[in-house]
Order: structure tokens, then sequence, then C-alpha cells
């Protein structure tokens, strides 16, 4: 029953804070971690949860997928950012550049959290996203929003960066959106590139994750069914708020609270253990 309940908990949280730069995998860590999941595992967990919301955005952004689908029969080299091409070629640069930065980060990161008593961890989360709003805070400040469409550097600025919010307490979507306004993109093409790229790395992490632990991480199958059917549905409801209010809302302040939480939280842990 208790691993039901941390499942529940663990989708309802994944699909909120899956789309606000606040880290969904730092937060959804966090909260694990609270639960008693060991830190280890529940940096694993958080990054598996993703497929819950990677539903959630595939659906809501199905044709601007169907389009990039499309275009692969007609793409060239000659043509990659040129109408339908773009997008299919944003989503495939900006991956590999996410692999290639963000798998050794991963790494890294499992090792470090193996290594670390709750306390600790929560208290590195907390100083990421502390960072994360310091960004987050920067871009909404020089967002000029005159560009629409990606290109190459595009591509290898926005993979690059989500690879490195591989490390829990880094929002994926937070620094790739801020990564895209400071490029000049306008809040929503921000938002919507961001969360088109987020499909294939959440398949990706998932992916990584299941291969690392060899099966599902710390999970049975029934329990880890609960979570990402959770996540998917709360998920879609939270992309079509946001969506809604993404040109009236800043969000960097909700990192910094949360950052500042965390810290404390994670100090009080480690006197407490």
């Amino acid at each position: 029953m208790r691993e039901f309940i941390v499942a529940i908990v663990a989708g309802i949280v994944q699909g909120i804070v899956e789309w606000l730069p606040v880290s969904s995998q730092g937060n959804l860590a966090l909260v694990l971690t609270l639960m008693d999941v060991d830190p280890d595992t529940a940096l694993q967990l958080a990054l598996f949860f993703q497929l819950g919301t990677t539903v959630s955005a595939a659906s809501y952004y199905r044709d601007d997928l169907e389009t990039a689908f499309h275009s692969l029969s007609g793409w060239r080299p000659d043509a990659a950012y040129r109408g339908d091409n773009a997008i299919t070629s944003y989503l495939g640069i900006a991956c590999l550049m996410t692999g290639i930065v963000g798998i050794p980060l991963y790494l890294f990161a499992v090792d470090l959290a193996g290594q670390l008593t709750g306390g600790a961890f929560i208290t590195i989360i907390g100083v990421l996203l502390l960072l994360t709003g310091g960004i987050q805070y920067t871009s909404e400040s020089v967002s000029m929003g005159v560009r629409e469409t990606p290109t190459l550097r595009d591509s290898l600025l926005v993979g690059a960066v989500q690879g490195v919010a591989i490390l829990p307490g880094i929002s994926r979507s937070g620094v790739t959106t801020s990564a895209l306004l400071f490029r000049r993109y306008n809040p929503s093409d921000a938002f919507r590139l961001s969360f088109l790229l987020s499909i294939p790395a959440s398949l990706g992490g998932a992916a990584l994750t299941v291969a690392g632990a060899g099966g599902l991480p710390g999970i049975s199958p029934a329990a880890a069914a609960t979570a990402l059917l959770v996540s998917a549905g709360v998920g879609y409801v939270m992309i079509d708020a946001l969506v809604r209010v993404v040109d009236r809302i800043s969000f960097s302040t909700v990192c910094f609270g949360l950052g500042g939480l965390a810290i404390v939280g994670g100090g009080a842990v480690s006197i407490l253990v």
C-alpha cells in the first residue's frame, strides 16, 4: 500500500512541476527522499517518471510532432532549417547534444547521490534550484520576442543546456526556456520548443535509467504504471493552464523560494540524522 501512495504522490508532483522552471527532477527527488526513498533510487525514479509527462506533451503537441515526422521523407542537409524541416532538425540535433552532455553528467549524478546522506542531497538540490532561478530571472529581463524558427545555433545551445539539466535541481524546462528567451524568442514559442524537446529527452532519460538499474529502479510494475498514469493526466492539465498564462506570470521567484526552503530543510535533515 505504501508503494502505491508513493507512486500517486510522485505522479502528482511530476505532473505539476515538469512544466514549471523549478526542476521536476530535483523537486520529485526531494519529495521521494523525504518519503524515505534512498537518494540514488529517488534520482533514478525522478528520471523514469518523466515518461508520464512525455505522454502529456506528445498529446498536446501532436500537430508539431506530425509535421516533424512527415518532413523526414523530404529532409536534406542543404534545407535542414527551411520550412517544416526546421522542427525536425531542431529536435534531432538538440537531442544529440543532450546525449553528449547529459549522459556523463547522469553517471556522475547517480554515483554522487549514492554517496550522500538525504540531508546533503536535499541541500545540493536547493543550491541548484537557486541557480535555476537566477538564470530564469536574467533571461526574462532580456527577451525581445523577435525569433520564431529554430536555427542550428539554437539546436546546439538548447540541446547542451538540456543535457546539464540531468543534474537534480536544474530545471530542464527552466534552462531550455531561458536559453530560447536569450535567443530572442517570445515566451509562448520558447515554451513550445522547450516542451517539444522534452519528449525525446524524457524517453532517453527513462531508457538510460532502466538500462542502468537493470529494470525498474526500486518500484514494482503496477506502482510504476500508477505513477505514470497520474503524471500523464495531471501533466496535460498543467500544460494547458501554463500555455494560457505564460505571457503574464514569472516563475523565477518560485525557484528562489523552493531553493531556499530546500537548503534550510536539507540542513535540518542533516542535523537531525
